[in-house]
């Protein structure tokens, strides 16, 4: 007796990637949620109760908190997390009437390394030293206090992007990543910040190469 015939209906992924190098067309600054902070947080909290007496303020050390804000991989190298340019692509799709949804399944990026604190995925930054930012800002609880990053005036990264080729073709990935670049940047300050119209970092441009 032989099988019955049974119709395929979802077709296999067909991924393709596509390599973009770009160049930073204003400053990159990263603000990484400190080792040393989360262990500080993570002390207090073990202690409970014998926390709220009063305990002697170490002195800051400035250029450490910026050390401390740069996304450093297992090998050494300052990176940018990969989830930033995705959350950045899926964000401009917003603008050309993409579905989000879609594209959160569609578009990932290959990471060149892992973040020695936490294993974040990360893409290697091409840039030189960073100086050290000093900036006034208010906490949530409207606290003043000081906040130091690194920023890097002149930067680039090769990006290498997987996506569906079902949903995108090679030219819709070009210009997701230009219009990324041009409109919603990455990192602190971005025009597409989450909490203010940004400061103009973390802009970029594709080049040819």
């Amino acid at each position: 007796m032989s099988k019955s015939a049974v119709a395929v209906q979802i077709s296999a992924p067909k991924i393709e990637t596509a390599a973009f190098r770009i160049r930073g067309t204003a400053p990159l600054v990263q603000l990484r949620f400190s080792q040393k902070a989360m262990g500080m947080m993570m002390e207090k909290m073990a202690a409970g109760s014998t926390a709220k007496g009063k305990k002697v303020r170490e002195a800051r050390d400035f250029d450490r908190d910026m050390r401390d804000a740069m996304h450093v991989s297992t090998e050494g190298w300052v990176g940018i997390p990969a989830s930033a340019f995705r959350q950045a692509i899926i964000s401009a799709c917003r603008l050309v009437g993409f579905k989000m949804t879609l594209a959160k399944l569609s578009v990932f990026v290959v990471a060149d390394g892992f973040d020695a604190v936490d294993g974040i995925p990360l893409i290697r930054l091409d840039a030189g030293e960073p100086e050290r930012l000093d900036m006034a800002v208010r906490n949530a609880t409207g606290v003043a206090d000081i906040r130091i990053r690194p920023m890097w005036r002149e930067w680039g990264a090769k990006v290498l992007i997987r996506y569906d080729a079902d949903q995108f073709t090679i030219q819709d990935v070009t210009n997701l990543m230009a219009r990324v670049g041009a409109q919603v940047g990455i990192g602190e300050g971005r025009p597409d910040s989450k909490s203010s119209a940004g400061l103009g970092w973390g802009t970029f441009e594709l080049v040819n190469e």
